[in-house]
Formats: structure tokens, C-alpha cells, sequence
């Protein structure tokens, strides 16, 4: 039996079955950052701004280029936070360890 294969036990829907091949087929981790870089160009609207990204253990870590705009999300950490989480918990794309867990748990602007 390949262990890749998705067990077939009753109806289930489309959404579901697409989770459980995602996460039998160890893509979880990579598309959740996808999600979470996504969201953060949304929340945040230094898209523009930002050269680079990196997402670990719950920390994520955005260079941006610009020293202003930098500061005006440093005010607003918080707030950005609040608010990618949010995000993240409403994406049906995104897939979580549980509705309560906040995925990003700090975020660090360079």
C-alpha cells in the first residue's frame, strides 16, 4: 500500500480531502509560508517595500527597504500581528495546527 495514499473510508468534502493529501504529502510547511507572505503584502502594504522574507517557528522576519516605512510598521507591530493572524485563521488555504494557535508569534522588521 503506498503511504502517500489518502484512506478512502466515507464521503467526505473537496476541501478535506485536498488537507489530507497536502499534509500526507509533507507540502503543509511550504505553502503555509506562501500564505503567510501573501497575507503579510495585504495586511501590511509594504509589498512594495519588501525585499525579503523568511518564516520559522512562528517567527517572521521581513527586510524592508525603506527606513520610513520601516518605522511606521514598528508602531504598528502589534496591530500587524493582530491582523495576519486573523487573516490566516479565515483562509481556507491556509492549514493550521487548530482554530485557537496563532501560526506567526513574532514578528521581526529589518
Amino acid at each position: 500500500m503506498d503511504k502517500n495514499r489518502v484512506s478512502r473510508k466515507e464521503a467526505i468534502p473537496l476541501s478535506e480531502a485536498l488537507k489530507q493529501f497536502i499534509q500526507a504529502s509533507r507540502m503543509r510547511a511550504p505553502l503555509n509560508t506562501q500564505r503567510i507572505f501573501a497575507v503579510w503584502n495585504d495586511v501590511s502594504g509594504a509589498g512594495p517595500y519588501t525585499t525579503r522574507r523568511f518564516f520559522r517557528d512562528g517567527r517572521l522576519t521581513v527586510t524592508v527597504s525603506s527606513s520610513v516605512v520601516r518605522s511606521q510598521l514598528y508602531f504598528q507591530k502589534d496591530i500587524l500581528l493582530a491582523k495576519l493572524n486573523a487573516r490566516l485563521r479565515q483562509d481556507e488555504l491556509f492549514i493550521s495546527d487548530g482554530p485557537w494557535s496563532d501560526p506567526v508569534k513574532e514578528l521581526i522588521l529589518k
